[in-house]
């Protein structure tokens, strides 16, 4: 009686390893969606944060020379419109992220992320480059008013 219940319970084991594997495959593959969408809401916010940040640096450094006709005039309209379609292309980016993102397959959540992760590094030197005008110009109004000042 107990010889034909061991291929029973043989194969209920198998069936239930089975099922635990398959519920450890599908919550790590939930988990790791979690992880993407997190990911791209948090890079979208970094993003929006780097372009205001470029935005205000541009346009400070607008007003500094434009009160100093000495100094080289600058091509404010064309920055303010990169920035302004970068602002723009990130808010298409927050609408997939809202109606597509839960639905979007790893590869195409993976790409995304990579996409938004390679348009920051792109910004970053950009940024650091705005940051050293910033200072050479404030150094060179601050140079040019002392010398106004001492004449």
């Amino acid at each position: 009686m107990n010889s034909y219940l061991i291929p029973g319970f043989a194969a209920l084991a198998v069936l239930a390893a089975i099922l635990v594997g398959a519920g450890l495959a599908y919550r790590r593959r939930a988990d790791r969606r979690a992880a993407s969408l997190l990911q791209l809401l948090e890079l979208a916010d970094k993003l929006e944060a780097d372009l205001k940040t470029c935005r205000a640096g541009l346009q400070q450094a607008h007003a500094v020379m434009s009160l100093n006709p000495d100094l080289p005039a600058s091509s404010e309209q064309e920055a303010r419109h990169a920035i302004d379609a970068g602002l723009r292309s990130l808010l298409q980016q927050r609408i997939w992220i809202r109606d597509k993102a839960p639905r979007a397959s790893q590869d195409e959540l993976d790409s995304t992320v990579s996409s938004m992760n390679e348009t920051r590094n792109r910004l970053r030197p950009l940024l650091a480059a705005l940051d050293r005008a910033q200072h050479d110009l404030d150094s060179a109004m601050r140079e040019h008013l002392r010398r106004e000042h001492d004449a």
